[in-house]
């Protein structure tokens, strides 16, 4: 296995909104994308993290994306807004229409907010774990540039559109769904090469429109239960991109330039418990069903029941206090883009 590059949570954090800030994002926005990428990472979704950051910087420099794009939040109803992302990037938009969608909630017990225009929207876990931190359940979905094949058709038709779903816990860390509607997300194909690991069977097609195993030859990852996770994103289009009127699947396979550039669209709600019953309740309530499933007998002895989120809040905790896991490839790309920017390049171990 090769050689990782050990750096602090908080160095981590302060190089990349530095890089950020390089590029002409506000101080705030750059540490805002900071967060949600070091979270990721400290998560253990490292496709989702740091690696990242040069995938944003080409944005910028393609025009794709905009360090200092010009948001509009838009109320449409008392508990529905748009938030109109001008090309920014996806954590500082989320952010914002999550910190909207609890504020709003507040007050009328549920609310959605959309998202249109962004791009790369980063862990759309960190949304919904806003909600949920704030004592009320999260829900995000996004539409995105089809990449991945649609259960009956060849080549990339839909995206790896994720869902994410987070509930508050009392015992148990808050219950967090974080998943793709792909068997396995394209950003993870690159893991797979670097560590010489074939991948599943019915994970991808490679650029014929042929299973493959190869992640060197794999190019459209499948979608997860055939026509279930394709359909899961269609629909997710229709609710982010459709209902936004910024459509993004149609486009695509118009094959016009605007139609291939990249952007993402996003829905993001916000659910006040309290609108039902007291939360104190509620959390006893989710903590029981918590206890119940871990209770239940283990189908192979050497393995834990887990609940979604465990696995990540464990490794939050063990990360945050020993350090954050790099490739040496990706540590050096960082280190390069801050030595060209003028940046301190922090100590690593």
């Amino acid at each position: 296995m090769a050689a990782k590059i050990n750096v602090s949570a908080q160095a981590l954090r302060t190089l990349v909104s530095g890089l950020f800030a390089a590029q002409g994002v506000s101080p705030t926005d750059a540490g805002t994308v900071a967060d949600v990428l070091v979270w990721a990472n400290l998560r253990g979704v490292d496709s989702h993290g740091v690696s990242r950051v040069p995938r944003y910087i080409e944005l910028f420099e393609r025009g794709e994306a905009k360090p200092r794009a010009d948001i509009k939040v838009e109320r449409l109803r008392s508990a529905v807004a748009v938030v109109d992302a001008d090309g920014a990037p996806g954590p500082v938009a989320l952010t914002l229409a999550m910190r909207d969608a609890i504020e709003m909630a507040g007050d009328t017990g549920v609310a959605w907010v959309a998202v249109r225009g962004t791009v790369h929207t980063g862990a759309i876990g960190y949304y919904t774990a806003m909600a949920a931190e704030a004592g009320l359940a999260g829900l995000g979905i996004v539409a995105g540039v089809p990449n991945m094949a649609y259960a009956g058709a060849r080549g990339a038709g839909v995206a790896t559109s994720p869902l994410s779903v987070a509930v508050p816990a009392g015992r148990h860390p808050h219950v967090l769904l974080d998943m793709a509607t792909a068997v396995i997300a394209l950003s993870r194909f690159a893991q797979y090469r670097a560590s010489g690991q074939a991948l599943p069977e019915g994970a991808a097609l490679d650029a014929d429109g042929v299973p493959t195993t190869d992640p060197a030859a794999a190019k459209v990852p499948l979608p997860m239960g055939g026509a279930k996770g394709s359909g899961m994103s269609l629909v997710f289009e229709l609710l982010a991109g459709c209902l936004t009127a910024n459509p993004i699947v149609s486009g695509y396979h118009a094959g016009t330039p605007e139609g291939r550039r990249h952007r993402q669209n996003a829905t993001l709600i916000a659910v006040d418990i309290s609108a039902f019953l007291p939360v104190p309740e509620f959390v006893s309530l989710v903590d029981d069903t918590l206890d119940a499933v871990k209770a239940l007998p283990a189908g192979d002895e050497s393995r834990e029941v887990l609940i979604p989120g465990e696995r990540g809040a464990r490794t939050y905790e063990e990360r945050l206090s020993g350090g954050v896991p790099l490739p040496a490839k990706v540590w050096a790309g960082l280190a390069g883009q801050a030595e060209k920017a003028g940046l301190t390049v922090p100590e690593t171990s």
